[in-house]
């Protein structure tokens, strides 16, 4: 099994883009070393601008840019790049529809030692609120490329999510679609929606159920925005609940985006595993899964809970 980084695969796309379209205008805060941003300033250095940390500054300059047709990409980590420019996303970003991609790295509990003040666990929550913003959540480095490459192609804001660490690859997944979820496993007992590297963490799970006569459905959900509400109804009404796991806050981000499709479609019995009511704190990125309960045996006890 490959593992790779998912910055590294977004550093090296937004060369390949910036050779076909030149148009394309990269921004960073201060952190293109660790955003990969760096690659693309290296190869295009008249359309690259450190804005230092200036967070608020970057959005809006990018609104600007946007505003006179050019495509920009804005990075930083997840926790600045939705939370300290919160307004100038809302207001500068959405509110007029530009077309504005901002791909956020180390984002969720696996940032690791940085410790609370960079773990991003509200950041999808922060975004979703927001009117016109595409959500992506890729599993893995092949599909941070399609996410990129799909939000360079359609138009308006995006936010994708990437982490910190490297991540396994994960294989016959099938095409990405905005908005179209993918069934990894197929199954009727439970299903269990995931995105980032929790689907991985999945696909383990469902391993190891299907030894003892479970059979799981996995689904990758990478899009949260638009969602796949056929793909999440469908397993509903098939299966006996659904297990959603997520490395972010249970609130407001994909549990509370299944929570109201099921509850409003077709009501089910809904188990969340994510983080409840808490900050991070420094640890090595495999002590914080199991400290949040967010392993693939967590996911194991979650489908036992509902399947037993």
């Amino acid at each position: 099994m490959e593992y790779l980084y998912q910055r590294d695969i977004y550093g090296q796309t937004l060369i390949e883009l910036g050779k076909q379209d030149k148009n394309i205008i990269v921004f960073d805060a201060d952190l293109s070393g660790s955003t990969r941003t760096a690659l693309f300033a290296k190869e295009f250095p008249e359309r690259f601008f450190n804005f230092g940390v200036a967070e608020q500054n970057m959005m809006a300059t990018a609104a600007g840019l946007a505003s006179c047709g050019k495509t920009v990409f804005v990075s930083t980590f997840a926790v600045f790049a939705t939370g300290r420019a919160w307004d100038q996303v809302r207001n500068s970003v959405s509110y007029n529809n530009f077309n504005i991609k901002i791909v956020a790295t180390h984002a969720g509990i696996t940032v690791g030692p940085d410790g609370a003040s960079h773990q991003a666990l509200e950041d999808v929550a922060l975004m979703r609120v927001i009117p016109n913003i595409n959500i992506v959540v890729p599993c893995d480095g092949p599909q941070t490329r399609d996410a990129v490459i799909t939000a360079s192609r359609n138009p308006g804001p995006f936010y994708i999510r990437l982490g910190r660490p490297k991540i396994a690859t994960i294989e016959n997944k099938g095409e990405f679609k905005l908005g179209r979820a993918q069934v990894l496993a197929e199954g009727n007992d439970v299903a269990v929606a995931a995105c980032g590297i929790m689907v991985n963490e999945a696909l383990a799970a469902a391993k190891n159920l299907l030894q003892k006569g479970i059979k799981v459905r996995v689904i990758n959900v990478h899009t949260i925005r638009p969602l796949d509400t056929k793909v999440i109804l469908d397993a509903a009404r098939e299966t006996r609940g659904i297990v959603v796991c997520e490395e972010h806050t249970v609130i407001g981000g994909l549990a509370s985006s299944i929570d109201e499709v099921v509850a409003e479609n077709y009501p089910t019995r809904v188990v969340r595993l994510g983080i409840k009511n808490r900050f991070g704190q420094s640890g090595e990125p495999l002590e914080l899964l199991k400290e949040y309960n967010l392993t693939g045996l967590d996911i194991e006890k979650a489908v036992l809970s509902i399947a037993s």
